[in-house]
């Protein structure tokens, strides 16, 4: 594996004294003088005068590694100056899974693997939760038992060996489940007025909805009510409510997971819902008000 961009300088200083002189890597000479004994076409000369003699290596390669030897010959005896080159290795992230959509409940493995030279560490991140929260392996498998819904998102991959800045990838669980309805409402509205039922729904996929009155179901344009779907929600309307109009309805919200479905009803003045009628819980209402504002009265 070799990295274009990296460049490795071997510099030996000398001084006048010196009458030959050679770089070796182990024992193979890659230069003597300014003659070139090595066949790399990557190790140049770079500097030989009287005071220095240095080469470089083009294209450092990890098995560029190892020690190096300056030799010189004196008038008196030979010397010798060496040097280790340590090739680092900027963090690389090589293989990583892909983009995965699983079943609540099911078990994930997540692998990000990574080179480098020190050998980084590989940590996973869940960006989905609240800052400070999102380590959670630090190891190259990610592993998850008994996915939940709140677990899916993106999770990123990051490389680091303090060499160069951490190489960082992504991955995203889609986590599906079933639909459950988390808001539906009772609505009173007065005959000739305009009416909406509405149905929420958190779905992955997200819900298909429909709509029921008793053992019938409900499309648009049908005695003048509409159904839309939006998104989570589903919403009936009825243009100008007549008597016939009040009553049980039934929200279904369906996906490739299941089912789930919600009463909602459709009521006038003076109609009792949860065995209470509308008008008397006004009335109630008023009652109460009237009575803390006595007791608040008398009290000072």
């Amino acid at each position: 594996m070799a990295f274009s961009k990296i460049v490795g300088f071997l510099r030996c200083t000398i001084d006048d004294r010196v009458t030959r002189v050679a770089w070796l890597n182990r024992s193979t000479i890659l230069y003597a003088g300014n003659d070139k004994w090595s066949i790399d076409p990557r190790v140049i000369i770079l500097v030989n005068t009287p005071t220095q003699y240095s080469i470089m290596i083009q294209n450092v390669d990890v098995y560029d590694e190892g020690p190096y030897t300056c030799s010189v010959q004196t008038d008196n005896h030979p010397k010798t100056s060496r040097v280790h080159l340590i090739v680092q290795v900027p963090p690389q992230i090589m293989n990583i899974s892909s983009d995965i959509t699983v079943n609540e409940g099911s078990s994930v493995t997540l692998l990000c693997l990574a080179i480098g030279r020190p050998e980084p560490t590989v940590t996973w991140r869940h960006l989905s939760v609240k800052e400070g929260q999102g380590f959670v392996s630090e190891d190259e498998y990610l592993e998850i038992s008994d996915i939940k819904r709140d677990q899916s998102g993106e999770y990123e991959c990051s490389a680091l060996n303090d060499v160069a800045a951490p190489d960082v990838r992504k991955v995203k669980i889609t986590v599906n489940y079933p639909p459950y309805i988390s808001k539906a409402k009772n609505t009173g509205v007065s005959v000739g007025q305009k009416g909406i039922l509405s149905c929420e729904a958190s779905a992955v996929p997200t819900a298909e909805f429909q709509w029921f009155k008793e053992d019938t179901r409900l499309a648009t344009g049908l005695d003048g009510m509409r159904i839309e779907n939006k998104g989570r929600i589903s919403t009936l309307t009825f243009f100008n409510v007549s008597e016939k109009d009040y009553g049980n309805y039934t929200c279904v919200a369906t996906n490739k997971l299941g089912n789930t479905n919600a009463s909602i009803t459709l009521y006038g003045p003076g109609a009792v819902i949860d065995g209470v009628n509308s008008a008397s819980r006004a009335l109630a209402c008023l009652w109460l008000s009237g009575t803390l504002f006595a007791h608040f009265f008398i009290k000072f």
